[in-house]
This record gives C-alpha cells, sequence and structure tokens, in this order.
C-alpha cells in the first residue's frame, strides 16, 4: 500500500500529474487544486490513495493529507464514485467542503461539473455527523464537539464546522454571546460569525 510517492513532476494533463519516482512514472489522478499547487519540473510529495479493480489498478495523489482524507470519505458515500469525488474536490478546498458539509450547503457541492441535487444530499446525510463530531476529520483541523458547547444544535454545529476551519472556540463564543442565534439556521449563525471574525 502506498502512503505517499516522492519525486519530480514530469507532465501535468486534465486530472492527471505524473511523478518521476527515481526513473520510475507514476500517474496519479487528482483535483484542480493539487495540479495547481505543482509545477513541471518541481520536486513534490503526493499522498496516495489506491483504487483496485478487476482490470484497472488506479492511483489518485493528492498535496495535502486532507484533501486525500476528504476524497477517501466521499467515495465511502453510496453511488459516490472517484470521478464524482475528484469533480466535489476540484470546486471545493477541504475546509470549504467540511463547512459546507457541516451546515447543509447543497449549492457549494452543486457547483462540481457532474453533482446533482441528489448526490449532493446523500454527501450532506452520510456526512454531517462525521465532520461536526469530528470522528473523521484530520488533526489538521481539530473539531469542537458541538454538545459540549451548546444545547441549541444549530449553534453546535455552527461551533462544530468553524471549529473544524481551525477558528478558536473561546473567540467564537465570545461572539455568539452577543449573537441572537435563536431563530438562525446553521449556515446563517456561521455567516454571521465570520462576519464578525474579519472585522
Amino acid at each position: 500500500m502506498f502512503y505517499y510517492l516522492e519525486g519530480v513532476v514530469a507532465e501535468i494533463e486534465p486530472g492527471l500529474i505524473v511523478l518521476d519516482c527515481n526513473g520510475v512514472g507514476y500517474a496519479l489522478n487528482t483535483t484542480t487544486n493539487t495540479i495547481a499547487a505543482a509545477s513541471r519540473g518541481d520536486r513534490c510529495r503526493l499522498y496516495v490513495t489506491e483504487s483496485v479493480r478487476e482490470d484497472a489498478f488506479d492511483l489518485y495523489g493528492f498535496y495535502s493529507k486532507n484533501e486525500r482524507h476528504f476524497f477517501e470519505l466521499l467515495i465511502s458515500v453510496s453511488g459516490i464514485g472517484p470521478k464524482a469525488a475528484l469533480s466535489i474536490l476540484s470546486a471545493n478546498t477541504p475546509e470549504g467542503l467540511s463547512l459546507a458539509i457541516a451546515s447543509g450547503n447543497e449549492k457549494a457541492l452543486t457547483v462540481a461539473p457532474g453533482i446533482g441535487k441528489k448526490i449532493a444530499q446523500r454527501v450532506i446525510l452520510e456526512l454531517k455527523d462525521k465532520i461536526i463530531k469530528g470522528e473523521e476529520f484530520s488533526s489538521d483541523y481539530p473539531a469542537t464537539s458541538a454538545a459540549a458547547v451548546s444545547d441549541n444544535s444549530a449553534v453546535g454545529d455552527a461551533v462544530a464546522a468553524l471549529g473544524v476551519l481551525g477558528y478558536n472556540p473561546s473567540e467564537i463564543a465570545q461572539i455568539l454571546k452577543t449573537t441572537d442565534t435563536a431563530s438562525m439556521s446553521t449556515e446563517e449563525i456561521i455567516k454571521a460569525v465570520l462576519k464578525r471574525m474579519v472585522k
């Protein structure tokens, strides 16, 4: 099993990077985000996951462990294959995707080519709890337990999503103290907090 491959970027094609590792060229399917971070001739490390079928052995490479982690999460969703997972990740950063899933933002997922409303809903349904609880998320983005923050599920979900993005729970709590969240949805709370954060 491959964990990562490190070598020189020999070729870059749409959706593909060829990594030369000591004279062996590995074709790695990837996202536009990873391709944007690579340049031909540069030495780089790509974190790898494999897909083995009867008729094919495919490799998928990612610039960060978080992107690989989300790829593996996405293909665990029923009906989501590697092609759809790459499409979703090409249209979103891992951080943006975690926020979209935690807040139930279907539109952020359907902007990806080939991803319709039903698939977006399935992704949110199957992954939302995992993202909010932080059970499946990389330690690079520590999640805050929703239950520990508030009995209000919308507030808890919002705080968890913001925690995933790396915001300080105490700063979030200070803003929430002066925000009327009673009739706000998770997405509205997140937007309100982010608006205050950037001031």
